[in-house]
């Protein structure tokens, strides 16, 4: 296997998330964890309490907080972006496949699509990072010779990391102000 480019990151990012969303819309209704729709139904509570802003700043700050926890962790053997990836992926297809079901494809893709344009790309673009990263830094760890490289790695990511964080800002207004007009 050759040089690992970010495009081949990016590429198996995106074949993880898409493969557990797969798994997640395969999954038999019934096999939801116990109190799954409860808590989906506990944080739309929440959410329809706070202000327009106060929820902006919330998904703001649990999207940045995943993907920073993400990148910081990667290093642990890449295991926080894999989980990342897959658990996200299988959540996202385990509730659309309640949302076509409770209510319909359309209302799915008014809820989803317009800030999901924005931040199933950036979640993508900073797992890519976070995974690359990781393995510089175990290569690092464990061989001399990587060490030299993992600075300039590290930067690298870390600006794909940034540019996935700024596409979170959009991606949150969208989410807050728009998508709430769009199901309603």
């Amino acid at each position: 296997m050759g040089k690992m480019t970010f495009k081949k990151w990016l590429l198996l990012a995106t074949g993880i998330f898409v493969a557990s969303m797969i798994v997640g819309l395969l999954l038999p209704i019934d096999t939801l964890p116990e109190g799954m729709n409860t808590d989906f139904d506990e944080l739309a509570q929440l959410l329809d309490d706070m202000s327009p802003g106060a929820v902006f700043f919330f998904i703001l700050f649990r999207n940045s907080s995943v993907l920073l926890l993400s990148f910081v962790f990667a290093p642990g053997f890449l295991m926080a972006p894999f989980l990342a990836l897959a658990v996200n992926g299988g959540v996202l297809g385990l509730v659309a496949s309640l949302v076509v079901q409770e209510e319909s494809l359309g209302f799915l893709l008014a809820g989803l699509l317009p800030h999901g344009i924005l931040e199933i790309p950036a979640f993508l673009i900073a797992e890519a990072a976070a995974m690359s990263f990781g393995l510089a830094a175990l290569l690092a760890i464990f061989k001399k010779e990587a060490r030299p490289r993992l600075m300039p790695n590290l930067r690298k990511n870390f600006r794909y990391l940034t540019i996935a964080l700024l596409l979170l800002l959009p991606a949150a207004a969208i989410e807050t102000f728009i998508t709430p007009l769009l199901i309603d």
